[in-house]
């Protein structure tokens, strides 16, 4: 019953973060389960990737009902998602076949590094003004091969691409609080693609139990269940803050993280 408890908890606590950031709950997840995974018979060694494969897995669900609030709200620019989606997919995959085959103390470093970095490019970022409601979504081959890489970066770092994907719309002019809701639909995409990596890319027994792969079932479906469930509350908050007000509670939120990693390492 604790072990659920647990994970309901980090659940609910990522979906807020899903609706309010658009990262599907990713970092906060990845620097947590790292933190406990041994606790629940997890090797140190695989504390990492098992937190990485089961963060992104109950991205699934976590990034879908928080995409689905936005979208209530007309603010998932669906053609943008649709030319990110494929790139998404194919980096996803390829992420995750990468960071099944490093070692976890070094992708601990690579979580914290990418964490550093976002938050210094939203804090300090001279980004394009966005061009308001009307804008046209972006759109072409570029967003699907900015998608690539955004998958997979995304699959190393175990998260639903936001810090990303949001910094680049709006760069490319869209408000940040539509940047967020088409953020949560892609990290659909990614979570789905990169989990079935680290599900069939990790080696044969890589856990001792109640696991696919590097995908530890409790850990997935308890975060999955609560966040879906939370993920609404984060996005009516995402609307009632001002654009700059929401990029700098999303850098705080990364130092935060990078710092909890270091720690632990």
């Amino acid at each position: 019953m604790a072990i659920w408890l647990v994970f309901l908890v980090l659940g609910a606590i990522a979906g807020v973060l899903a609706g309010l950031l658009g990262v599907g709950g990713g970092l906060v997840l990845v620097a947590a389960l790292a933190w406990i995974a041994p606790a629940f018979g997890i090797p140190q060694e695989a504390a990492m990737h098992t937190a990485l494969a089961s963060s992104l897995a109950s991205i699934v669900l976590t990034a879908t009902a928080s995409a689905r609030a936005h979208a209530k709200r007309g603010s998932v620019l669906w053609p943008t998602v649709r030319w990110m989606v494929p790139g998404l997919i194919v980096g996803g995959w390829l992420g995750s076949w990468f960071a099944v085959r490093i070692d976890g103390e070094w992708l601990r470093w690579i979580v914290a590094g990418y964490c550093l970095i976002a938050a210094a490019q939203l804090l300090f970022g001279k980004p394009r003004a966005a061009l308001g409601e009307d804008a046209p979504a972006p759109q072409g081959a570029a967003m699907s091969g900015a998608g690539v890489g955004i998958g997979a970066v995304s699959a190393v770092v175990g998260i639903g691409g936001g810090s990303m994907t949001v910094p680049l719309l709006v760069w490319r002019g869209v408000a940040p609080v539509r940047a967020v809701g088409t953020s949560s639909a892609c990290g659909v995409a990614i979570g789905l693609a990169s989990a079935i990596g680290y599900a069939f890319n990790a080696p044969p027994g890589a856990l001792p139990h109640y696991a696919i792969g590097y995908v530890y079932l409790p850990a997935a479906i308890g975060v999955a269940l609560a966040s879906v469930l939370a993920a609404p509350y984060g996005t009516r908050l995402a609307h009632r803050l001002h654009g700059d007000t929401l990029k700098r509670v999303f850098a705080t939120f990364l130092f935060l993280v990078a710092l909890s990693l270091l720690l632990g390492s």
